[in-house]
């Protein structure tokens, strides 16, 4: 042995391959939906009502009649 070793290569990794068809489709639905649920939002936003409205409410209270008296009270101060 004359103090030299030999090294053996490391096995080649096959390449990685990109992501599946599957989730490709999965990715390009959720950014469909995603649009979609945006543009429903800003239809909704347009469409609502403009805030700082007034609303005046006018209401005519009649008299309720009180019951007649059962008791009378006299006060004498001293």
């Amino acid at each position: 042995m004359s103090g030299l070793e030999t090294v053996r290569p490391r096995p080649r990794r096959p390449p990685r391959r990109g992501p599946g068809p599957l989730a490709v489709a999965v990715g390009i639905l959720l950014v469909v939906l995603a649009f979609v649920v945006g543009l429903a939002l800003g239809q909704a936003l347009e469409e609502g009502p403009t805030p700082g409205g007034t609303q005046t409410v006018v209401r005519t209270l009649q008299p309720v009649p009180l019951p007649p008296a059962t008791q009378t009270v006299t006060v004498t101060s001293p």
